[in-house]
């Protein structure tokens, strides 16, 4: 039984109690034992990457692996801060994985529009959501090579 775990982070953008513990459960589930920041809404997310707000003084030189990104979110909604994520020069190569569960075709095309990574439309069952979180983890922390940021 291998446990993927490493300094590379993830950071988890869910306001959904029940889609954040799902999300966790499948991770833990899977052996990945990378550090799993959660932000419950846009504004958090922003202030974790920018080290603004409740994360002020943060060092943002320690960047997630991977962002997955909820699009329905308070405050601030998910495509919005992908926009800002693409326009700044710290964060635009950061990996964003958009995990939501929108069916709605414009969502799709403003995520990869705004220059998202990937698109996952969340599963309704737990042993497909699951299954969905092993491959992502496994490419995203294994597989992937990202830019140096």
């Amino acid at each position: 039984m291998n446990v993927i775990a490493s300094n590379k982070s993830i950071l988890l953008v869910e306001d959904n109690p029940d889609d954040e513990a799902l999300a966790i459960r499948a991770l833990k589930r899977h052996h990945i034992g990378n550090e799993i920041v959660v932000a419950h809404d846009g504004v958090e997310a922003l202030d974790y990457l920018f080290g603004t707000g409740i994360y002020k003084g943060r060092d943002i030189n320690i960047k997630p692996t991977v962002v997955l990104l909820d699009l329905k979110l308070p405050r601030i909604d998910g495509l919005e801060v992908l926009r800002r994520l693409r326009e700044d020069e710290r964060t635009k190569l950061l990996p964003v994985v958009v995990l939501t569960t929108s069916n709605e075709e414009q969502d799709l095309l403003n995520s990869y529009s705004l220059g998202c990574n990937s698109y996952i439309r969340k599963p309704v069952d737990f042993m497909q959501f699951s299954d969905a979180i092993r491959q992502l983890g496994m490419y995203w922390l294994l597989m992937n090579e990202v830019p140096p940021l």
